[in-house]
């Protein structure tokens, strides 16, 4: 008699998929009817949200406003570069949510969890975005050793009012360097969307056994700060956009980062040209208008 994975006991096909990460769980729900209503259990994907993002368990209000499954399905992928293009139409967000999780080797090391609530006033419109999930006036004790090129970081953004989520850190370092005063390890993580930089700084010292900072902030593509309701636009079109899987994810991430940070330097260097060419015309007009009054009183 041929069997099938149908004539395995339900409870234990649902054992067997709670041993499954997200992506996995969401690949067996596509192979059977029977397997989508055992994978479609709420708390299995609870469990899995909770296993990924640690933060989310102090405030359990979080997965009530954005259901576990809807939160892996946004926040698990990485958002098109170009998912920010149609942000004309969209309402912008009236709060916000950070939810900040950094890991060593897989370990947790450090969740926060960071309330925006004044997204909707004139002063946040106007004002340069930023973030800060560790201040830097009160540093983070880590209870073990870490290498900093080795930290993963996921910073989840979550629109609590529309139950919709994003994921705007690459999960691995773009980019590690030394502070030039403090000494102290830069290591940053950063996603392009909308052709604009979400960049997440931890300044930590591994001597002190501390995170000092971790903030996230937003720059165009000529290196300035984008005002919080640019940013607004591009978080309400990255949650609504399509998300970019597959195995090569991170690569394409750190590419398009490369990518952007090349730009921008090649815009600086025009700029500076511009502003060079521009500074010797000023000069030479001015030293001909006063070689021309000499002249005029010589010429008297």
């Amino acid at each position: 008699m041929v069997t099938t994975i149908e004539d395995v006991h339900a409870d234990v096909l649902a054992c067997a998929l709670r041993r499954l990460d997200g992506r996995s769980l969401a690949a067996a729900s596509c192979a059977t009817a029977g397997l989508r209503a055992l994978a479609a259990d709420p708390d299995t994907w609870r469990a899995l949200c909770l296993a990924q993002w640690p933060s989310l368990a102090a405030h359990p209000g979080l997965l009530a406003a954005v259901p576990p499954r809807r939160l892996f399905a946004d926040a698990s992928p990485f958002p098109c570069a170009d998912a920010a293009g149609q942000i004309a139409a969209l309402l912008l967000p009236g709060e916000l949510v950070s939810a900040v999780d950094v890991s060593y080797r897989g370990a947790p090391l450090l969740s926060r969890v960071v309330e925006t609530t004044a997204c909707s006033t004139p002063w946040f419109h106007s004002s340069p975005f930023r973030v800060e999930a560790v201040d830097c006036k009160k540093p983070a004790p880590v209870a073990v050793a870490f290498s900093p090129a080795e930290l993963e970081l996921s910073w989840l953004v979550l629109d609590p009012a529309r139950g919709r989520a994003v994921n705007v850190s690459s999960g691995r370092a773009v980019a590690v360097g030394r502070h030039w005063y403090t000494g102290e390890t830069l290591v940053r993580f950063a996603v392009v969307l909308g052709g604009c930089n979400f960049e997440t700084t931890v300044a930590c010292s591994e001597e002190a056994g501390h995170v000092s900072e971790i903030s996230l902030a937003v720059e165009d593509a000529d290196g300035s700060a984008l005002s919080g309701e640019g940013t607004l636009r591009l978080l309400a079109a990255a949650m609504e956009g399509e998300r970019r899987g597959g195995e090569r994810e991170r690569e394409e991430v750190k590419a398009r980062y490369e990518a952007f940070v090349k730009s921008r330097k090649g815009r600086k260097q025009s700029k500076a040209r511009r502003e060079a060419i521009i500074d010797l015309c000023c000069s030479a007009a001015s030293a001909v208008a006063v070689l021309a009054f000499i002249a005029s009183l010589v010429l008297r």
